[in-house]
């Protein structure tokens, strides 16, 4: 219901800013404002993106918890459509979102709010967790359940079939 409520609220708060503003300096600057805040978004977006990439890489090389760089680079990205939208009111909401310690305050905020029931960091047991890892080796001499040994033989390159391909093979 509250998602509703924003997508009817939302639109009405801008149409009336719009008029508001409009009515105070005009079309014209009405709509520069609109597209200068656009631009100065997309570059402030791109050059804390990068950061909030770089906090990240960061932060799992390091092996520390990756929420925080991860929800402040989600907060920059939403930032971005905010201020790509047209209108004041987004484009205020996503500027506060490109400021670090209105995002501190927002994460605080959600993680009171969100319990995380499992977080697990490196690697696990693959026969002991049902979420294994298909790439991770079993330890030497285990046999993992999904794996089916196998024998081959390779064919001497420089001999030749004596038969047309059947279409089943490749020769």
């Amino acid at each position: 219901m509250w998602l509703f409520a924003a997508f009817i609220a939302i639109p009405m708060i801008e149409i009336a800013l719009f008029i508001q503003v409009g009515g105070w300096i005009g079309l014209w600057p009405t709509l520069g404002i609109v597209i200068l805040t656009a631009i100065l978004g997309t570059m402030l977006v791109k050059t804390q993106g990068r950061q909030a990439l770089a906090d990240l890489q960061r932060s799992f090389s390091d092996m520390n918890d990756p929420t925080e760089p991860l929800m402040h680079g989600a907060m920059i990205l939403i930032a971005g459509v905010l201020l790509l939208t047209p209108g004041f009111f987004t484009d205020a909401l996503g500027l506060a979102l490109l400021i670090p310690k209105f995002r501190s305050a927002v994460f605080s905020f959600l993680r009171a709010r969100v319990s995380v029931a499992r977080f697990q960091m490196g690697r696990q047991d693959p026969f002991n967790d049902n979420r294994r890892d298909p790439f991770t080796r079993p330890p030497h001499g285990a046999q993992r359940p999904d794996v089916i040994d196998g024998e081959f033989h390779e064919i001497d390159p420089d001999k030749r079939p004596t038969h047309r391909p059947s279409g089943w093979t490749r020769h």
